[in-house]
């Protein structure tokens, strides 16, 4: 089984992921894998126009080793994903090797905007969170995690982030089979999410 969960950057989506692995994994194996190690590798260019590009574009996925990837821990073979590096926006050149599973969970914010992979997923669960929220939680990660300052954070919110948010992950809900307010604290949703899991998994 093939679980998609998207939702706008700081929704919480990691942690919807989390919350449903806890509440399947006494029965059911559960690898997951984030859109954010497919970003694309670009070592090729200066290190100023690598901040340049656009990373909240859907153009900036390697969506064909995404989807490749899928298909193959899906067919029950591992697969080895490319660690990404957001300091330097390169390929580490390490792997993390990654085995099949009963349920595969995929997060990001742009994996329904693409058929070819939105059509891979039997579950498709869509975050929604208020967006001074998930501003706040960008500003928290970008600082702690990314080695990133506050005004290029703010910057690169009001340039792409937002503007792209709008254009193609907030358009993506409509490919949902529920949505999710306030992600991972929505105790209720969790519970219904995990129950249609368990049957899903049972028809099978």
């Amino acid at each position: 089984m093939i679980i998609g969960i998207a939702g706008g950057t700081g929704s919480g989506k990691t942690t919807v992921a989390n919350k449903i692995r806890s509440k399947v994994i006494n029965k059911h194996s559960v690898v997951m894998i984030q859109q954010d190690y497919y970003y694309k590798d670009h070592s090729d260019i200066h290190v100023i126009e690598r901040e340049k590009i656009n990373y909240d574009h859907p153009d900036s996925i390697d969506i064909d080793l995404l989807v490749k990837h899928i298909k193959i821990l899906n067919g029950g073979k591992a697969v080895d994903i490319p660690l990404y590096d957001f300091k330097t926006h390169t390929r580490m050149g390490k792997v993390k090797h990654t085995n099949p599973a009963d349920i595969t969970i995929v997060e990001g914010i742009l994996i329904f905007v693409k058929r070819e992979i939105r059509d891979l997923f039997d579950f498709k669960i869509f975050v929604d969170t208020p967006d001074d929220i998930r501003f706040i939680r960008r500003i928290q990660r970008d600082i702690n995690e990314r080695n990133r300052t506050v005004n290029s954070v703010i910057n690169q919110y009001i340039n792409t982030v937002r503007p792209m948010h709008l254009e193609f992950v907030e358009p993506s809900k409509q490919f949902a089979d529920i949505i999710i307010p306030e992600g991972g604290y929505n105790k209720n949703a969790i519970d219904v999410i995990s129950s249609s899991v368990f049957h899903i998994l049972g028809k099978r």
